[in-house]
C-alpha cells in the first residue's frame, strides 16, 4: 500500500492547547494531538508532518510550499478559518485534497465562528470530534487518495459536507448547517 504524505497545519493560538477552554478544546497539549495524530497516521498507512504558526503569511507561504511535498492536508486554521481571504487563495493555490477540521463545534458557538471561507474548498469539514476529528479526517483523505483499496466509511463525514459532533464531543451534539456545500480538489 502506498503511503499518503499528509500535512497537518494548525493555525493562530492551536500552540495554547491545554491552556484553552478545555470544554472546547479539551485538555490535552499541541504536542499530545500531534503524538496521537501521528499514530493514527501509522495505523491508516499515512506520514504525517505537522505544522504550526501564529501568524498568518507563515500559514499561507506553509501552503505554498506544500504542492509536491505532500498529497493531501488537514487543515485547522483557528480563527483565521472565518476570515481569511489570503489563506483560502493559498489553498486554492496549493491544488490538493484537503479537510477542514475543528476541535468544537463551531456550528453550536458564537455567530462568527460558523462561517469558513475555507470550505468550499475542502472535501470535508470536520468539527465538533475533539482529537478523533483528525482520525475522522485522515480516514476521508486515505478514502479520496485510495479509493480502490476497500475501506469502511469514516464516522463523522458526510461526503462533501460539514460533519455532525458526536454525543462525546466537545460542544454535544447539534449538527453544523452553515457550511456551503464544499468542492472536490484535483488529486496530484
Amino acid at each position: 500500500m502506498r503511503r499518503i504524505r499528509v500535512a497537518v497545519v494548525h493555525g493562530v493560538n492551536l500552540d495554547q492547547l491545554g491552556r484553552r477552554n478545555p470544554d472546547h478544546y479539551g485538555a490535552g497539549s499541541l504536542r499530545d494531538l500531534e503524538r496521537q495524530v501521528e499514530e493514527w497516521g501509522t495505523e491508516l498507512g499515512c506520514a504525517v508532518r505537522f505544522f504550526q504558526t501564529n501568524h498568518e503569511g507563515a500559514f499561507v507561504e506553509y501552503l505554498h510550499r506544500a504542492e509536491g511535498l505532500v498529497d493531501a492536508l488537514i487543515l485547522n486554521p483557528g480563527a483565521w478559518t472565518h476570515y481569511s481571504w489570503a489563506i483560502h487563495d493559498a489553498l486554492e493555490l496549493a491544488s490538493l485534497p484537503a479537510v477542514e477540521v475543528h476541535l468544537s463545534d463551531v456550528g453550536a458557538r458564537e455567530e462568527w465562528r460558523r462561517r469558513s471561507v475555507i470550505s468550499e474548498l475542502c472535501l470535508a469539514t470536520v468539527s465538533g470530534q475533539g482529537i478523533a476529528g483528525y482520525r475522522t479526517a485522515l480516514e476521508a483523505l486515505s478514502g479520496h487518495l485510495l479509493p480502490n483499496e476497500p475501506e469502511a466509511p469514516a464516522d463523522g463525514v458526510e461526503g462533501p459536507a460539514t460533519a455532525e459532533p458526536t454525543a462525546a464531543s466537545p460542544g454535544g451534539t447539534a449538527p453544523s448547517t452553515d457550511s456551503p456545500t464544499p468542492t472536490d480538489l484535483p488529486t496530484p
